[in-house]
């Protein structure tokens, strides 16, 4: 009785710790998002006092209208929009339709082609940046353009989140496709009305990792965008920082006007985001 007593209070004190280190971590990484915020709402010199303020002196909202003028956020958002919708449709989709296959599909070489899908996730970007670059610009002419940055999400959506699909794909039991072949089911059936409805998380978290990408991207971006009117959220938040060199303030508010979209639609699909990752895997 006494040691059954023990353990449980050991197991509680176990999870208080568990829980306060856990409580403890997340204050630790949200901290710099609080700095940022905070620093938006100060002037430059206060921002470079010294011992800093931990909280604004002043509580300054009126940096954000005026970074508003010199930041144009919303022609930025827009231009980052027009790229990371169809991306983010057409990869989705694609993904669904390579992992299903992959997944349920018998064709020859199906073990091999797969095995070549998910080595590719070895290779560095790096080192298909300058061939994709001579192919983009020299043989189908498209410079200054949205679509480099669009069409390669028609090919599958990428080899992880093919990976991600199909591994999903395969927790769902195969007697329910077996099922519906014996009602007369086709495969555009099975996917449409069995896998689709199944694996929902899991496409929820194939769409959000692609905007995530996109949104940060700033290489691929720079490389096929001159124009300044088409600038996306990281190219323009990169030349404003140039462009106003001392102004942190202005910056801080521009900076936290770029990263408040990412995080409201990363909570909007934060519990399919973590049970599609927690799920992925379960059955190999």
């Amino acid at each position: 009785m006494n040691s059954l007593k023990a353990k449980k209070t050991r197991e509680f004190l176990a999870d208080r710790i568990a829980f306060i280190s856990l409580i403890f971590l997340s204050l630790i990484a949200m901290f710099p998002i609080y700095w940022i915020i905070r620093s938006s709402l100060m002037t430059n010199p206060q921002l470079f006092r010294w011992p800093p303020h931990f909280t604004p002196p002043d509580w300054l909202f009126s940096n954000y209208p005026e970074a508003s003028r010199q930041f144009p956020f919303w022609r930025y958002f827009f231009n980052t929009m027009t790229i990371i919708a169809p991306a983010v449709t057409f990869g989705t989709v694609t993904a669904t339709l390579c992992g299903f296959a992959f997944a349920r599909l018998r064709f020859p070489g199906k073990n091999f082609i797969f095995g070549l899908c998910v080595g590719s996730m070895l290779l560095p970007g790096m080192v298909t940046l300058i061939p994709l670059y001579i192919m983009w610009a020299r043989f189908f002419r498209l410079t200054n353009s949205y679509l480099p940055l669009v069409l390669p999400f028609l090919c599958g959506g990428g080899a992880f989140n093919i990976f991600l699909i199909r591994q999903f794909i395969r927790t769902v039991p195969m007697e329910l496709d077996e099922a519906a072949i014996i009602d007369g089911a086709g495969y555009l059936k099975i996917l449409t009305r069995i896998i689709i409805p199944a694996i929902k998380p899991a496409m929820i978290v194939v769409a959000l990792l692609i905007f995530i990408l996109l949104w940060n991207d700033l290489l691929q971006q720079t490389l096929y965008i001159q124009s300044s009117d088409k600038w996306t959220i990281a190219i323009g938040l990169v030349n404003f920082k140039g462009a106003l060199r001392q102004d942190w303030a202005m910056l801080m508010c521009a900076t936290v006007m770029c990263f408040i979209p990412g995080i409201v639609f990363y909570l909007i699909g934060q519990k399919y985001f973590v049970e599609g990752i927690v799920l992925t895997g379960m059955k190999n």
